[in-house]
């Protein structure tokens, strides 16, 4: 065999699509809904949930315990809008639970007849959103798990021939009449003769409307066929009863269904032997065919002419049943996509006309084609920037029939950056000290927030509080929020206070944010001037270039970023990486923090001036006011005063007493195990960190050894102070992501600006 042959054979072995497109009995058909159920009854909206939910899986719940969660869930979109696609589209945190949120009430049965717009300002990635949806839906839907079948009819001439005698001939009598008629030849006659003369071929007539082959069951008969059909098990039960599954017994078959099952049960006299001739093939999906996908830009032109039909087909039909007005193979365009996706790419020019053609076919589910009637039960797509709904907004009817989705420029940050990340590459972090890169997103994105959030203020009344770390509109807070993280800082009454009805507030701002400042475009263009500026072998970029680079180098763009947004940025990057430097040179003496706090709980019983023994710890205590004091410093920090001490000191006592002894500890708990112990661990180790960096301020040698750690002029510096150093930079590696390099500059940043004192 030579390399042609050898390649041919491989590729003709390999090459199995034309399985794919085998038809099978009606009975076939009926084993495989017996067998898969769910998988066979399904309509478009079922078979996109499915793909939505085998592109995306489950969301992850960052706080899945808390009682005032609102199911604001990260999901992973990159299956369904990344991979495999020529042009990757970033959905963010807030868009993706929009469209699973949707597609869910799909699947619940709410299958509405409406038109759903995805609305967004130019520059948001719509088109790449739909277009990367819709090679998604159409892969899916051609394999076996996203897999529907259609009718296709089989008639055999030679059963419908044997119910007459002489009846070939009477066929062949009727066709020499049809002369004038259509127009025939004498060749084409001859043609047809010959082919009528042929025993035993069959026409297949394919449906093209691609009803579901259960639907050729008269209506009133399919609830006893499906109670004959089925077991009494979970998939009947859900069958007869969900909502989702109630198309199966309200929808008709489309007329050129329901007339060829008329003529032939007239023809037949038998049921059985018309669903003989019911077959069911995959229903294919082909965008570039028009056929379960179609899509129209605005400069595609209407058709001429909107009825469709196969002529030769159509004689055939009326040569085998001897009745041309018994079977129309009439259909429109909108056929061709029933049970499939009809999409629209921007509401302007002649998708202005085909949106307004679709507005009674939305609301009657049905289109005319000359004196027929058409079933259509599409899921219809639109794309719309804001400024084009002044083309629909004088049809009032409209309003019920349209449901806009928000696409707005990103407002997850962690979005942002994945853009920055794919457009440019991984590689672009090595360059920052870690919080930059986001820094940068963090800008970008303030200038698409609005200026002022009325949920936010009603949540914190005094924004001021959150000075040293937020800025005065909570823009900051609000990004945290929106990648469904909330920070660390919030006090433990606005913790307490962000109920499940205030997060539904935030979260439903984003609906009227992001159609404004930079777009998408606009951000990758800046970070490109950005980076190429200032990416350097030698040099991390910091938050001083970055500052520098929109107020000084780009004080244009700085008018589009809310007055004091990067003054409030560069403050919470202070305090971010100070907090950062204070817990890598930590060091954590868990046996002595568990004696204090253990002595603590068993001391605030007893009265000043008295001696006691622990009964968790078994250490000797004199429980002096002294006492009470040196563990109090690290609970409740420097500055504090007598009445507030007291109080605590009170409260602790109640809690342990009332709750701590009688409902933990008595019931088997150690002490160390109690919620009161770890509330007050807490405190201790936080205050406890928030000094750590103190005795090192004063130490001109500690900052002197940070710049020449890794060098040889480090190994000149006593133990104690190497010690220290190494055990800093490595946990800054370890914890917070910082090179050696960044991690030194980190340190020295923290020391020259004297954020310590900043933030003390």
């Amino acid at each position: 065999m030579n390399s042609i042959d050898r390649a041919i054979s491989n590729l003709n072995q390999s090459i199995d699509d034309w399985k794919q497109h085998t038809s099978i009995s009606f009975g076939e058909f009926l084993d495989l809904l017996t067998a898969h159920p769910t998988r066979v009854v399904r309509n478009v909206f079922q078979v996109f949930h499915d793909m939505i939910k085998t592109y995306i899986e489950g969301g992850i719940d960052e706080y899945p315990d808390d009682p005032e969660s609102i199911h604001y869930v990260y999901y992973d979109c990159h299956r369904l809008f990344i991979e495999g696609t020529d042009h990757p589209f970033f959905a963010d945190r807030l868009f993706a639970n929009r469209l699973v949120n949707l597609v869910d009430a799909w699947k619940r049965g709410a299958q509405q007849n409406k038109i759903y717009i995805f609305e967004g300002p130019p520059g948001s990635g719509k088109s790449t959103f739909l277009n990367n949806l819709l090679m998604k839906y159409e892969q899916f839907a051609n394999t076996e798990e996203g897999m529907r079948y259609e009718v296709i009819w089989r008639l055999d001439r030679k059963i419908l021939s044997s119910h007459k005698k002489q009846e070939v001939n009477h066929f062949l009598d009727d066709l020499s009449k049809l002369l004038d008629e259509y127009e025939l030849t004498q060749e084409e006659i001859i043609d047809a003769k010959a082919a009528l003369q042929e025993e035993g071929e069959f026409i297949d007539i394919p449906c093209p409307s691609h009803d579901n082959p259960l639907l050729i069951i008269p209506k009133d008969h399919r609830r006893s066929f499906f109670d004959d059909l089925f077991r009494n098990d979970e998939a009947k039960w859900r069958l007869f009863t969900e909502k989702e599954y109630e198309w199966v017994f309200k929808t008709n078959p489309c007329t050129i269904c329901s007339s060829l099952y008329q003529a032939l049960l007239h023809r037949l006299k038998s049921p059985a032997e018309v669903f003989s001739m019911v077959y069911a093939r995959p229903y294919q999906c082909n965008r570039r065919m028009g056929e379960g996908v179609s899509v129209f830009n605005p400069g595609d032109r209407p058709l001429k002419q909107n009825i469709l039909t196969n002529e030769m087909l159509q004689k055939r039909i009326n040569a085998l049943l001897r009745d041309s007005n018994q079977v129309k193979y009439l259909f429109s365009t909108y056929a061709k996509t029933n049970n499939g996706i009809y999409g629209l790419m921007d509401i302007k020019g002649h998708n202005t006309e085909r949106l307004i053609e679709l507005h009674n076919i939305v609301s009657e589910g049905v289109h005319k084609v000359e004196d027929l009637e058409e079933n259509v039960n599409s899921l219809f797509f639109a794309l719309m920037n804001p400024e084009d709904k002044k083309n629909i907004a004088n049809i009032q009817s409209f309003s019920d029939r349209l449901e806009y989705i928000k696409m707005p420029y990103v407002l997850d940050l962690n979005t942002e950056v994945e853009i920055y990340r794919n457009v440019f590459g991984k590689q672009i972090e090595l360059n920052f000290l870690p919080r930059v890169l986001h820094n940068f997103g963090r800008v970008i994105i303030s200038s698409r927030l609005k200026s002022r959030s009325e949920a936010m203020l009603e949540w914190i009344e005094e924004p001021q509080k959150y000075g040293l770390y937020c800025d005065e509109n909570l823009q900051l807070l609000k990004m945290e929020i929106y990648t469904g993280h909330i920070p660390t800082w919030l006090e433990e009454e606005d913790w307490k206070r962000l109920t499940a009805k205030r997060r539904r507030q935030i979260i439903a701002e984003s609906e009227t944010e992001g159609g404004q400042g930079f777009s998408g475009r606009d951000a990758i263009k800046i970070f490109n001037d950005f980076y190429s500026t200032y990416a350097r072998k030698d040099q991390m970029i910091t938050m001083a270039i970055l500052n520098n680079f929109f107020t000084k180098v780009h004080p244009e763009l700085n008018e589009q970023i809310p007055h004091g947004f990067l003054d409030s940025l560069l403050r919470m990057y202070n305090y971010t990486i100070l907090q950062e430097v204070k817990e890598s040179l930590y060091y954590y003496n868990e046996e002595r923090i568990s004696r204090d706090l253990q002595n603590y709980l068993f001391a605030v019983n007893f009265e000043v001036g008295t001696t006691q023994t622990c009964n968790y710890t078994w250490d000797k205590l004199e429980i002096t006011d002294g006492f009470f004091e040196g563990i109090e410093l690290w609970l409740l920090g420097e500055g504090v005063d007598h009445d507030r001490i007291l109080a605590f000191r009170k409260a602790t006592q109640k809690e342990y007493t009332a709750s701590t002894l009688t409902q933990e500890i008595m019931f088997g708990k150690q002490v160390t195990e109690t919620k009161l112990y770890q509330a007050l661990h807490d405190r201790y180790v936080h205050n406890l960190k928030s000094k750590a960096l103190d005795p090192f301020l004063a130490n001109e040698n500690f900052r002197r050894a940070i710049k020449d750690y890794d060098r040889e002029e480090f190994k000149t510096y006593d133990k104690k102070i190497k010690s220290d150093v190494t055990f800093l930079i490595k946990n800054l590696c370890s914890k917070f992501r910082y090179t050696k390099n960044g991690a030194r500059e980190v340190c020295i940043y923290v020391i020259d600006n004297d954020l310590a004192r900043q933030f003390t």
